[in-house]
């Protein structure tokens, strides 16, 4: 609730680049890969600041700005290794509300925007989303923001959900493509779907975790596993954590 730092921010993020510019012109040599994990960081910082602030206005607003961000970010990495010569496939791993089009979900008809809407909006053909569901098993998550991780059980898919509806096929597991397939067609009637992330609420899971979407327009295939098995952290003991605030405090995001 401070005055804005935000010229002071993107001033430090132009002076970066001047001087890196400046630096190369003058035959300095400044290895590419530290060059553009420095601007990086330095695009990160000019990218918070607006962030936080637009936390305080309103949820919608600082999911796009995050959702802008990493969209970004990828494109930044792209063009890096592009010009390095070493262009090739990205995998990006998120969670199924970042990469399905958000088009295709309340969050769109909300005025959400996310990563899998901008990239297939940037890059069409060239895009692939691709979501994971299940209908029960169990999960690692939290109850609380900065509560600690817990094995949770999953309950089974709700009544009128894409969970219920694949669970019904009776095969453990399956790719199921979605893009040009006229057999998917009976699936774009919108469908309860589940949202599971970093904390799971079973109680009130409804309004927690379930959003009514469009399967075949927010993805081009998706993998259900019908009895999915939670994470195992590979450190076995609680690491001390930090007094710091959760990062997306007070919105649950």
């Amino acid at each position: 609730m401070t005055e804005s730092c935000e010229n002071e921010v993107v001033a430090q993020l132009v002076e970066f680049r001047r001087r890196a510019a400046d630096y190369a012109r003058r035959d300095g040599h400044i290895p590419p890969d530290e060059a553009f994990f420095a601007e990086m960081n330095a695009q990160v910082v000019a990218n918070a600041e607006q962030y936080y602030r637009s936390m305080f206005a309103g949820r919608v607003s600082s999911w796009n700005l995050r959702d802008s961000h990493m969209t970004n970010t990828i494109e930044a990495i792209v063009d890096h290794l592009r010009r390095r010569g070493r262009a090739g496939k990205v995998v990006v791993w998120e969670h199924n509300s970042h990469l399905g089009d958000a088009r295709a979900t309340e969050m769109g008809r909300s005025g959400e925007h996310n990563v899998g809407q901008l990239i297939r909006q940037r890059h069409g053909d060239d895009a692939r989303l691709i979501g994971f569901m299940t209908y029960q098993g169990s999960v690692t998550a939290a109850s609380d923001w900065d509560a600690p991780a817990e094995r949770k059980r999953v309950k089974e898919g709700m009544l009128g959900s894409y969970e219920l509806l694949f669970h019904q096929f009776a095969i453990p597991s399956f790719l199921l493509p979605l893009r040009g397939n006229p057999a998917a067609a009976p699936l774009e009637e919108q469908r309860l779907e589940r949202a599971i992330g970093v904390i799971y609420a079973p109680r009130t899971e409804r309004t927690s975790h379930y959003f009514f979407a469009d399967l075949p327009r927010q993805f081009d295939a998706v993998i259900h596993f019908d009895t999915t098995r939670a994470v195992e952290p590979l450190e076995r003991w609680e690491l001390v954590h930090t007094q710091e605030m959760p990062e997306t405090y007070p919105w649950t995001l």
